[in-house]
């Protein structure tokens, strides 16, 4: 494993729409293992996209630690097939540093993938993952939080958010 830059807002790779993993092979169980190290580096990551570490791939890595359920999702070509409701939650973002944004986002989702090993899988997800997984896919399609943020907070303001 090995640790990668982070992209930083200004960056044009974070803007751009990312491609389909063809085939889940070692190389790119390697980039999520990267990807996972150099999140948990990070200040207060919970998750990353890889064009976040410069890669334009559809591939995304979360873990909720203790708030979450002790998973730690490692997805490629991440759906969402369905969501439900409303919630507003104060988001930050590793390639954002220093601002944190309420953001509205679905209260509930249903997203289909690939696993780290190639094989389908369906997330049913509520509350934080669900927050987390709308931030991470947004990525994929180079979309900010900030884009989406109804208020945006600087450093010096209270800052509760969670960083993906």
């Amino acid at each position: 494993m090995a640790l990668r830059q982070i992209r930083e807002v200004g960056d044009e790779l974070l803007r751009k729409k990312s491609r389909p993993v063809e085939v889940v092979d070692d190389k790119i169980r390697q980039l999520m293992d990267d990807m996972y190290e150099t999140m948990k580096h990070a200040d207060d990551g919970v998750g990353i996209a890889a064009p976040q570490v410069g890669v334009l791939k559809r591939v995304i890595v979360i873990d909720l630690g203790e708030e979450g359920d002790g998973r730690v999702y490692k997805l490629v070509n991440p759906q969402i097939i369905k969501q439900k409701g409303e919630q507003v939650c104060r988001e930050g973002c590793l390639s954002v540093p220093g601002v944190t944004g309420d953001v509205v986002r679905p209260k509930e989702v249903v997203v289909e993938a690939l696993d780290e090993n190639g094989k389908k899988v369906k997330i049913k997800a509520t509350d934080l993952l669900a927050i987390c997984l709308s931030h991470e896919i947004d990525h994929l399609d180079g979309v900010l939080f900030i884009d989406k943020a109804t208020k945006i907070y600087d450093s010096d303001e209270d800052s509760e958010g969670d960083n993906d």
